[in-house]
């Protein structure tokens, strides 16, 4: 198994900056690919970025991106999510994934993903 452990979440102002971290544990070396979601009171879990744990490729959703920057540091097998210019929208509990899938995944898809962590709420305020 794989355990999960979102920090860094807050409440800020519109336009501030968070960093996110996801440490993960257990059996890291099976980790291939690494996801944040985000979900929001009364909508779906929504896909916000992604990566090759490896670090050749990264991925962003439209809402997020030229704002958000993924990021891993395999020395503490932990990945970053650096949220800068935060807007009321971004308001939400967001959730770190692993997946262990060999072959082509789809980086967007809730069931590219077998791990979850527990969340970190980030509120923005007006």
């Amino acid at each position: 198994q794989v355990q999960l452990e979102e920090s860094g979440g807050g409440l800020v102002q519109g336009g501030a900056s968070l960093r996110l971290a996801c440490r993960a544990s257990g059996r890291t070396l099976s980790i291939i690919r690494m996801g944040w979601f985000r979900q929001a009171p009364g909508k779906e879990r929504e896909f916000v970025s992604g990566m090759r744990w490896n670090g050749d490729y990264t991925t962003y959703a439209d809402a997020v991106r030229d704002r958000f920057t993924i990021s891993r540091d395999n020395a503490e097998n932990t990945v970053y999510l650096q949220m800068n210019g935060l807007k009321p929208e971004d308001t939400a509990v967001y959730y770190c994934a692993s997946s262990s899938r060999s072959g082509a995944a789809v980086y967007s898809s809730l069931g590219t993903y077998s791990y979850w962590g527990q969340g970190t709420q980030v509120t923005v305020s007006s």
